[in-house]
């Protein structure tokens, strides 16, 4: 006798299906927990095209290679969405600790919410996430930054008329910095001997942005003293345009980071000063606390700050001013650049004895 195939009630698929979304769902929702012995950082950086980026890349890597840790390091290539979704993919891969530096300030609130749902720790790397309340903000003191270059500028040219080019409203310590910057200039503005002749945010840092914005104002015939440039990236572009307008040794400008390139045009007269920040010390501190954080362990005594919604762990380091008459003792003998590297555009009988 020949037997048919038994056919199974449509009823019982959908209750089927049903009941297996429902499984799936509830895995979704369960806490995320590492198994093996391996601790894996994920570092995820706004861009790599910047100098100063890629030199906390190498420092951090090889000092959690040092406290055997494995760093996974992704690029944002500037995009908010697209650094959203990588801290999203490296929490599933199963990082222990992540590491952010992020490029909008604003965006990552959820993804940091993410992460802490799934057991993963987040490091705010020298930019402040807004409120995510992010496990440690580490950084240096970016007012105290913005006060350097504000001293140094009112220190060499204490009357005249300044043009300000602030960081990437989308970075928190552009507002520090430019706070920093203004606790100094205000007396000097209240007093009529500083006029503010205009003033800007330069997007992203972008030496192109600050580029046209200067080639702009002379060509609208404004006159200017001294540019606060918040970055050596954003003094670049200010520079090249008063290059090109021959206005170079007439302009007192700042900057930060210290950037290779930045330390050449200091000795060679074109840029005034920037601001030294250790990034050995920065990237080797970040990375041990991201393996404590990975271990369970205590990171010990942190300061708070103010993300907009709560208070959080926060560690600064000092920066220091750096202008041609420290430079050799600060960059050079400090061992950030070789002498080679800062004069290398100087006759080398116009070196700096060792």
């Amino acid at each position: 006798m020949k037997t048919g195939k038994r056919l199974i009630p449509i009823w019982a698929i959908f209750m089927t299906v049903a009941f297996l979304l429902t499984m799936a769902a509830c895995k979704k929702e369960e806490a995320f927990i590492n198994n093996d012995d391996t601790i894996i950082i994920g570092f995820v950086i706004e861009t790599m095209t910047v100098e100063r980026w890629q030199l906390d890349r190498d420092i951090f890597e090889a000092k959690a290679k040092e406290l055997g840790a494995k760093v996974i390091v992704k690029n944002a290539y500037e995009d908010a969405e697209r650094q959203d979704q990588i801290i999203r993919d490296l929490v599933a891969q199963g990082v222990d600790t992540l590491a952010v530096v992020a490029y909008d300030k604003e965006s990552l609130a959820d993804a940091v919410k993410y992460a802490h749902e799934h057991n993963v720790k987040v490091i705010a790397y020298d930019r402040l996430i807004m409120g995510a309340d992010v496990d440690l903000y580490i950084s240096f003191d970016n007012y105290e930054v913005g006060r350097l270059i504000g001293q140094s500028a009112v220190d060499n040219v204490p009357e005249g008329r300044y043009l300000i080019l602030n960081g990437a409203q989308t970075d928190n310590n552009a507002f520090m910095l430019n706070e920093g910057c203004m606790s100094v200039l205000q007396p000097y503005i209240d007093a009529g001997k500083i006029e503010i002749v205009d003033e800007t945010w330069v997007e992203a840092w972008r030496d192109e942005v600050s580029y046209q914005y200067v080639t702009d104002k002379i060509e609208q015939g404004i006159e200017f003293d001294v540019i606060i440039a918040a970055n050596d990236r954003v003094a670049e572009g200010a520079l090249n345009a008063l290059s090109e307008n021959r206005l170079t040794d007439q302009v007192y400008i700042t900057g930060q980071d210290a950037e290779l390139g930045a330390c050449q045009r200091i000795v060679e007269g074109i840029q005034d000063m920037t601001v030294y920040k250790s990034i050995s010390v920065l990237a080797e501190g970040a990375a041990e606390i991201a393996v404590k954080m990975a271990k369970g362990e205590d990171i010990g005594d942190c300061g708070l700050y103010d993300d907009g919604k709560y208070m959080v762990k926060y560690i600064a380091y000092e920066p220091v001013a750096v202008n041609k008459d420290n430079i050799n003792e600060i960059i050079i003998k400090g061992g950030f650049y070789t002498i080679e590297q800062v004069y290398a555009n100087i006759d080398k009988e116009n070196w700096p004895e060792n």
